[in-house]
């Protein structure tokens, strides 16, 4: 699958006392993801959020998550747009490490008016830029 990839390696914060990755902290590291997605596609968050006022939270997000990873291991987020609606984008993440894949999710995000909190369509360049890496929902699942 991979529209976008990104690896980060897993910190000594990110884990729970046993060295494992502590769940809450894999989502932190996503959202990082997604930050760094819109700076790649030409919108960064500061851009988006205090200069256009366009909010893109978080509105469902699945986790699948398969074996653990420890402290140290270093971690490849791919990320890839599988649907772009009107004011929706769907993505799927698929975690992996040097033994394959960690976890999956699936992440909807809406774009949102920082002025009165309603959702919006997405403004046309924006949709030019997410459509221009839209993939076939098949590609972001295998793995």
């Amino acid at each position: 699958m991979t529209s976008f990839s990104f690896d980060r390696e897993l910190r000594f914060g990110d884990c729970d006392p046993s060295g494992i990755a502590y769940f809450p902290s894999y989502l932190n590291i996503l959202n990082g993801v997604v930050e760094e997605f819109w700076s790649t596609i030409g919108f960064s968050w500061p851009e988006l959020i205090t200069v256009r006022k366009i909010g893109t939270p978080t509105v469902h997000l699945t986790c699948d998550f398969s074996r653990p990873s420890k402290f140290g291991d270093l971690l490849s987020f791919a990320l890839g747009i599988t649907k772009v609606g009107g004011s929706s984008l769907h993505l799927a993440h698929i975690v992996s490490g040097a033994d394959g894949v960690r976890w999956r999710a699936r992440q909807i995000l809406a774009a949102t008016s920082l002025v009165d909190h309603h959702a919006i369509p997405w403004p046309d360049d924006v949709r030019a830029a997410l459509m221009s890496h839209l993939q076939a929902d098949e590609e972001a699942t295998a793995s």
